[in-house]
């Protein structure tokens, strides 16, 4: 009996009772054993290359569910797809992605890259809201994300700001609707934009949906004498790209810490956030060795559309040059050592 909702059809993508994401595999049927006494034919046939690894991970409802395995794809959108086929829902129904927590925890996003040891738990659309806002302010306070697949959310609200003082907006909700208007599939920064250009003192009205709330108690407890598993900290990631197949990658700091900071900028400049544009833009920048041929590079690109300023574009370049040089890394370590 499933732990909560319907029973799924498709039997081989949950795990029966809860079953731990870290028990080991089966062995492939065929494989050689090495402890086996016979002699292993000799192979003079041209060498073949080594299979793709075949990635699996663990993935849950945030709000309880049994464990799903979910493998074979290469991008957000067919994570999604893969996540809505194991649970036989609609995938429009899934808001966002966080690793190893079921909270609605904006640091922990999934973006562009998921760690080989990472789980995965899906929130879904719980209850709407609809409100309407006096923009009294120059600004609102939002900070926008998406999730990569036709979705924009709220990722943080300035403390003090207009929006902070709105009852009803919370971080995680889904904007779904600005004056009627609906925003599905727009990205983030059109998003950002549309909000940034609501003259002052208009009154607008806006409609987003929460993400489910259900208390998450379906977890099995924890069995004695086994040690606990630690998901999440391993080196290894799997990148997800829009264009191309996804590939396997080791965690690197001073990419980490340039992503980070090139996020910052977005954050400052746009009032978006998004890990997987900044690891975009870090990749490109940081073949460039000089800033005329990163801005170049970025006007020929599809970059272009996010219409970065020239002096937004020669901050991103100050940060690229500062973690190429290791001055990122270096200020970093600085401050954890003092603090």
């Amino acid at each position: 009996m499933p732990i909560f909702g319907k029973k799924n059809k498709s039997k081989e993508n949950l795990t029966q009772n809860q079953q731990s994401p870290t028990d080991e595999p089966s062995r492939p049927a065929g494989s050689p054993e090495t402890n086996g006494g016979g002699k292993v034919a000799k192979d003079n046939s041209p060498a073949q290359p080594p299979p793709r690894p075949k990635l699996v991970f663990h993935c849950q409802l945030a709000q309880g569910s049994p464990t799903g395995i979910i493998q074979g794809f290469t991008n957000v959108k067919e994570l999604y797809g893969k996540i809505a086929e194991c649970y036989e829902m609609p995938v429009s129904e899934i808001l966002f992605c966080t690793l190893n927590t079921h909270k609605i925890d904006m640091t922990k996003l999934l973006g562009g890259q998921i760690g080989l040891d990472d789980f995965i738990f899906a929130h879904i659309k719980g209850r709407p809201k609809e409100m309407d806002v006096t923009k009294s302010e120059d600004a609102l306070g939002l900070t926008i994300t998406d999730n990569g697949a036709g979705y924009a959310f709220i990722k943080r609200i300035k403390e003090g700001s207009i929006m902070d003082r709105v009852p009803l907006i919370a971080v995680g909700d889904h904007i779904e609707k600005l004056d009627g208007k609906s925003l599905v599939g727009c990205r983030h920064y059109e998003v950002a934009k549309m909000l940034k250009e609501i003259p002052k003192g208009t009154t607008f009205t806006l409609r987003v949906v929460q993400p489910e709330m259900s208390g998450f108690s379906h977890v099995a407890a924890s069995s004695g004498g086994k040690k606990k598993a630690d998901f999440g900290s391993g080196k290894q990631t799997l990148r997800l790209r829009a264009n191309g197949p996804a590939t396997v990658e080791e965690d690197d700091d001073v990419s980490s810490i340039a992503v980070d900071k090139i996020n910052n900028l977005l954050e400052s400049y746009m009032g978006i956030n998004d890990t997987d544009l900044s690891q975009s833009i870090w990749d490109m920048g940081k073949t460039c060795d000089n800033p005329s041929t990163f801005a170049m590079n970025i006007d020929e690109s599809e970059f272009k559309e996010f219409g970065f300023t020239d002096d937004f574009i020669f901050d991103m370049w100050g940060a690229i040059s500062d973690a190429k040089q290791g001055r990122l890394k270096a200020a970093a370590k600085e401050f954890n050592e003092q603090f």
